[in-house]
């Protein structure tokens, strides 16, 4: 029987005396709503519409108060603080780390140093990964009118690439280079990790449970390291219904003290030793599933950053430290402009990958489930905020959840699927000819699968499952893995608390809630879904 982790409910419990090390030998356009008559097909799938005065029923609002209009005239100094400071990114070429860099930028151009922790083989590699991963962005074109001809030479004076990588000891700096780096360093900003769900086990567990302790310790040497800045998630309790509170998590305390993470990093490095070749890879995915599960967690990505969360509690020491937990990261919702996006994230695939190109027709998921988005402009100005707030040296821990179920308007997967058949019929995919009809929602695997794999017998032309081409064998198997893995967030009730987000927003001024955006519950998931995420989505899909 699993061991259920439990909800974090209580304050931090510091454990002393922790020391972590990996014992790893392998590296591994315009649009205009329209709603139709709901149907129902059987009990075992549904198709639904939502209207957004009545996709709020069942949803218990969280007591809050509401944020104040009137508000301190010099609020937390936002500005104040980016002015003059040095910072080091991981992650720094990363869909997160690039929003947050343009804006530091942009609204702090007397910002010192950013220093940015990169894998590359040399620096000749390095600075060749800056100019045309950051640089040359499209991400970063409001700073490029802003700085006209002398915006490549701004960006260089700013942006310093640094060889190294968070799953190697020392952060794989050059000693003389950390040595450096660390007399400048005032914000230490932790955005890299691994974020497959089925994860290899000894990846994960190198990069999201230790490569924040690394990041942590390199912190310690810092001659004057005023904040220690970490991108979590908000599903890193492994909680699925219920409230999930905005408290830092701790063996012992709110996680299981059946968890040693010890024994998990020898477990991984067995395995890494007892398989080979494919089958390794398989075995490690399949370990970290099996762990995650053992535990209470869905997959090995939220499991192994909770990992990540109790060791930087663990051994932060006196070292300011803020945690950031943001819940599914999407496309921008205003900046730099609307409908930036790197990559194709979490339901991405589902909506431009399968359904808006006809090859699948209904999914393993509730209508009603909450699909928690933030768009990334937004968790980057609170993440701002909160930096400006407790980057002044006082040695205690603070989470945020950022996330948009928290507040009575949260998007269901019903109302995206519904606004997304709205948005690709009337603007199709590219070279797509289809008679897209509204999702249908399977409640059981097996349902899916048998719909899915009808489907494509069509397709084909064939009776018979065994007489499917290898290709259509390959697809079916993959999205019968895909809703396996999914399955957590497509019935997911949970509601995240955000009282401390809430406030940090109370102690802003007017004019910095008008340059750090981030009240979620002001978002108008129409609008967003059809004229901003799915124009920016397809965009990505066709030039990836």
């Amino acid at each position: 029987m699993a061991t259920r982790n439990l909800l974090a409910t209580s304050n931090t419990v510091k454990l002393n005396g922790v020391s972590f090390s990996s014992s790893f030998t392998d590296k591994p356009n315009r649009y205009l709503a329209r709603c139709w008559a709901q149907t129902t097909s059987s009990r075992r799938v549904q198709t639904a519409c939502y209207y957004r005065e009545t996709s709020l029923k069942a949803v218990t609002s969280l007591e809050r108060p509401e944020v104040e209009t009137d508000t301190n005239c010099d609020g937390i100094g936002i500005v104040r603080f980016l002015k003059g400071k040095s910072y080091l990114v991981t992650g720094a070429t990363g869909f997160l780390a690039k929003v947050l860099i343009e804006k530091m930028l942009r609204e702090g151009p007397e910002i010192g140093k950013i220093f940015l922790l990169m894998r590359s083989k040399d620096q000749e590699s390095a600075n060749k990964r800056l100019y045309f991963e950051i640089i040359r962005s499209d991400l970063f074109k409001l700073l490029k009118q802003m700085h006209g001809s002398s915006y490549e030479t701004f960006m260089k004076s700013k942006l310093i690439p640094v060889i190294g990588d968070i799953g190697e000891d020392n952060l794989g700096i050059e000693p003389e280079i950390a040595d450096m780096i660390s007399e400048e360093i005032d914000v230490i900003i932790s955005c890299g990790g691994r974020t497959t769900f089925d994860d290899r086990y000894d990846s994960a567990l190198s990069v999201n449970a230790l490569g924040p302790n690394r990041l942590l310790s390199f912190g310690k040497e810092c001659k004057k390291l005023k904040l220690f800045l970490h991108f979590s998630t908000a599903y890193v309790t492994g909680k699925n219904e219920g409230l999930v509170l905005e408290t830092p998590l701790c063996i012992g305390e709110n996680i299981t003290s059946d968890l040693n993470i010890e024994s998990e990093l020898k477990l991984a490095s067995e395995a890494v030793r007892k398989f080979h070749g494919r089958e390794k890879t398989n075995k490690l995915k399949e370990l970290g599933f099996e762990r995650a599960q053992h535990y209470g967690w869905d997959n090995s990505y939220t499991f192994t950053k909770a990992m990540g969360e109790t060791i930087i509690n663990s051994n932060r020491g006196d070292l300011p430290v803020v945690i950031i937990r943001p819940s599914i990261i999407e496309s921008s919702y205003k900046e730099p402009f609307p409908g930036w996006i790197q990559g194709i994230r979490m339901v991405d695939p589902i909506i431009v990958g399968y359904y808006g190109k006809g090859q699948i027709s209904g999914f393993w998921a509730d209508s009603k489930s909450l699909l928690d988005i933030t768009p990334v402009d937004m968790l980057v100005n609170a993440a701002i905020t909160a930096m400006a707030k407790h980057g002044c040296g006082v040695p205690e821990l603070k989470v945020y959840t950022v996330t948009s179920s928290s507040h009575a308007n949260p998007l269901r997967f019903g109302e995206l699927m519904d606004l997304s058949y709205q948005h690709l019929r009337d603007s199709p995919m590219e070279n797509t000819e289809i008679d897209l009809a509204p999702m249908k929602y399977h409640s059981s695997l097996e349902s899916f699968t048998s719909s899915l794999s009808n489907k494509m017998k069509r397709k084909e032309g064939e009776s018979h499952i065994s007489t499917m081409s290898d290709k259509q064998k390959r697809r079916l198997k993959y999205l019968v893995s895909m809703a396996r893995i999914y399955k957590p967030y497509m019935f997911f009730q949970a509601r995240f608390d955000d009282t401390n987000t809430t406030s940090l927003m109370h102690e802003m001024s007017m004019e910095e809630r008008k340059m750090f955006e981030f009240n979620t519950k002001d978002i108008d998931w129409k609008h967003y879904i059809a004229n901003v995420h799915l124009p920016g989505l397809k965009k990505q899909f066709f030039q990836g």
